[in-house]
């Protein structure tokens, strides 16, 4: 089944009466977005789409919010997994390990060239952009290897909580400029596409590390693969692209780069989880007409 044919199939009346639709991240691949098209389809009766993911760039909110159906994700569920794959990227990029792994599967131990040495982490300043749940969990993680904590974020987190993670909150300009390594920990909206680009890269520091374990979308990839030839970004380490499931040449190519195939969340203990997080949600929005955990946006709907 393709889109169109999910179209009709939704015109037609197949799905009158239902309220709510659990949302599978594997579903992309046959409805596409679920934009206004999509809704238009859709019964009136349906007023609840429980997502399956924390990220939910792939649900319009704004255009569920116009037919008054109510969004949810599961945000805590897939933090300990998506900070644990942010640490193996760090660790890894830091290390250049990337390349010494390839070239030992080719039979090369490590390589004709051997890497340039790779960095520790003890006493560098990890930058983390977006102090979310996976932010904080891989703050917590980062002091653990002596890493220096600084943050910023749409709201600043509680006295409290700063103490607790050891971290300081500075502004975006600050960030880039003091981050020894750039963790993106930031949902990917309107306003954060693109968010690290050209002129981001040129406010950094050289030799700069990065780690994006958020949404591909969040970073420029045609001026991350400038960044990296020109000497500015010294290694990266990715989990999501921004044409996913497409890789930018220039990044495959690049042996500075380390590589996973969008895996943050790819665990049977955290699978487990954000199955029983959505379940949780289609219960309470059948049993109340509530949900255990709305999207941000319509904190107040």
């Amino acid at each position: 089944m393709d889109r169109a044919s999910f179209l009709a199939e939704a015109s037609s009346g197949a799905f009158d009466g239902c309220t709510v639709a659990y949302r599978t991240f594997e579903s992309f691949s046959v409805t596409g977005k679920v934009d206004a098209e999509l809704l238009s389809a859709l019964p009136p009766s349906l007023r609840f789409i429980c997502h399956n993911g924390a990220g939910y760039d792939q649900v319009d909110v704004p255009a569920c919010t116009a037919r008054g159906i109510h969004v949810s994700n599961t945000p805590s569920a897939v933090d300990d997994a998506t900070a644990d794959m942010g640490m193996f990227l760090l660790l890894g990029a830091l290390r250049n390990l990337a390349v010494g792994m390839a070239s030992l599967r080719t039979g090369h131990w490590r390589g004709a060239t051997p890497p340039a040495l790779g960095h520790d982490p003890q006493g560098k300043v990890l930058g983390i952009l977006g102090m979310g749940g996976i932010g904080r969990n891989m703050a917590k993680k980062a002091l653990a290897f002596g890493m220096k904590i600084r943050y910023s974020n749409r709201t600043r987190l509680e006295p409290a909580v700063e103490k607790e993670i050891e971290a300081e909150y500075v502004d975006f300009k600050t960030l880039l400029a003091e981050s020894d390594v750039l963790s993106l920990n930031l949902p990917l909206n309107p306003s954060t596409r693109r968010i690290i680009s050209s002129d981001e890269f040129a406010a950094m520091k050289k030799g700069i590390t990065i780690v994006n374990t958020a949404r591909g979308g969040v970073m420029d990839e045609a001026a991350l693969v400038e960044a990296l030839s020109s000497g500015k970004v010294s290694s990266v380490g990715l989990d999501v692209y921004e044409e996913e499931p497409k890789v930018h040449p220039g990044l495959l190519e690049n042996p500075r780069v380390m590589l996973v195939p969008h895996m943050g969340t790819y665990t049977v203990e955290t699978h487990q989880k954000m199955e029983e997080w959505t379940i949780s949600n289609v219960a309470m929005a059948l049993e109340s007409g509530r949900l255990q955990s709305i999207v941000p946006e319509q904190s107040e709907m």
